[in-house]
């Protein structure tokens, strides 16, 4: 078989290791083959892709130095860091939520647990398709092309990127490879403009990447620009979610939600506008419309576990357990097997009075967790259990476990004072309501708590 053919043939398998391996043997005998170096080129590129869209951390932060702030004390409704660390509603519909301000949901996604590892390594990665070559044409490169064996695949200190912009055939490629593979973003952005200038400004995915470039610098404004213009001339899905998360970074997320809808407008019923539809509504404490969306994406998309798995934790915290119950098993029958997921399938038959699956289901998460975070919420879940059984003691080692595996968890802390506190410990009670007001001093109930033991 030709090696050019089977190179392409690995490529289209995404055996990208062995097409590496391939392209470097036919490129060791022709130094120069543009198409070989190319297709590696591509390989490199997708074996460490990950789509950023979904990788993208959209959690509102505090920086100090932050020049995109547009108010420091905005009104209530129209910024997510109110909405995060707001006091929690009385709707039976609100949830909890994680560290970064998201509400938890049965899945992982982007922007929930940030500070969980490997989640990199655990999304979903998307390939291309090749660029279109007539045939193959093997065309003197440049010195930039030679490489060495034990030296980098490209030496960018040597590459003409003004020659390459020109190049319709391997620019794009060329900025795949030095954002995603290099991580050099300014040679990337400065491939960009000059690819920019070379079509005179007329082609839209330019654009997005600049935009792309411009974000990774903390340049929002700019990045702004760039895919508002880029709409202008051809709208597209991911412009108009890339513009979306730019005013999520920027903390506006009413004209964010706008952008959204006029997104659905151009491309109705679309999954994914609607999913970031979705996770903005509910971001902004609104249940009841977010739910909405999850019903439309799942409409459209029946196997959206995200979507699924959000309206089984809005039923659960609406006091219908076994509705909850009936979407979890359906993630669960479609083949998503998680610590998370057998944690609210055990709460889901917990509440359901199905009190013969709660504790295999609970077993089963705590075999499954590898998180200390998420070991420690199980552990809390099941001391709800010993608690519904009426077993004192069990419910107290439960907290205990959790405290050993999260040393600042509030709630175990409070549930502790409350227990000790049944059980006469009145001073051990306390320390406990201390603890816990210090690692989290929003959290009501271990001041409530602690008022009522002052004035007894």
């Amino acid at each position: 078989m030709d090696p050019m053919y089977l190179a392409l043939s690995l490529f289209r398998r995404r055996c990208y290791d062995k097409c590496i391996d391939v392209c470097s043997s036919i490129l060791d005998k022709q130094p120069l083959d543009q198409a070989a170096w190319c297709l590696k080129m591509r390989a490199l590129t997708q074996r460490v892709y990950v789509d950023d869209l979904e990788s993208e951390e959209t959690a509102i932060q505090d920086d100090f130095l932050d020049g995109n702030v547009v108010a420091t004390a905005p009104r209530p409704g129209t910024s997510l860091r109110t909405s995060g660390t707001a006091a929690p509603t009385k709707s039976l519909g609100a949830r909890p939520r994680t560290s970064t301000g998201r509400p938890i949901s049965g899945v992982m996604r982007a922007g929930t647990q940030s500070g969980r590892t490997g989640l990199a390594l655990e999304r979903l990665r998307t390939s291309r398709g090749t660029t279109g070559q007539s045939a193959r044409a093997i065309r003197l490169g440049t010195a930039a092309m030679l490489t060495q064996k034990d030296g980098p695949f490209i030496q960018v200190s040597r590459l003409n990127l003004s020659k390459y912009a020109k190049n319709k055939a391997l620019n794009k490629s060329l900025f795949e490879y030095l954002f995603y593979h290099e991580g050099d973003v300014r040679n990337a952005m400065e491939l960009a403009v000059l690819a920019t200038q070379s079509c005179e400004f007329k082609d839209w995915w330019w654009k997005i990447q600049l935009a792309k470039c411009y974000t990774a610098l903390n340049l929002i404004r700019d990045a702004e620009q760039q895919v508002k213009s880029a709409l202008k001339q051809h709208p597209h899905v991911e412009s108009y979610i890339r513009l979306v998360r730019i005013y999520l970074k920027i903390d506006q997320p009413l004209t964010a939600t706008e952008i959204c809808k006029q997104a659905l407008e151009k491309f109705p019923q679309d999954v994914s506008i609607m999913t970031e539809l979705a996770r903005l509504t509910e971001a902004l404490n609104e249940s009841q419309a977010s739910v909405k969306y999850y019903r439309s994406i799942v409409i459209e998309d029946a196997t959206n576990t995200e979507a699924i798995a959000c309206i089984g934790m809005y039923h659960f915290y609406n006091n219908q357990p076994e509705l909850a119950l009936r979407y979890y098993r359906r993630v669960l029958a479609m083949g998503a097997h998680s610590a998370e997921l057998y944690n609210n399938l055990g709460l889901c038959c917990l509440y359901s009075q199905q009190l013969d699956l709660t504790l295999a289901c609970f077993q089963r998460a705590l075999d499954l967790a590898t998180n200390p975070l998420i070991k420690a919420d199980v552990w809390y879940n099941l001391s709800y259990v010993a608690i519904a059984a009426g077993d004192i003691a069990l419910a107290i080692q439960c907290l205990n476990l959790c405290l050993c595996a999260d040393s600042s968890h509030s709630s175990a802390f409070n549930n502790l004072a409350v227990l000790h506190h049944k059980n006469g410990r009145t001073h051990l009670a306390k320390a406990y309501l201390e603890s816990a007001r210090g690692h989290q001093p929003a959290l009501p109930e271990p001041v409530y708590n602690s008022d009522i033991l002052q004035e007894m």
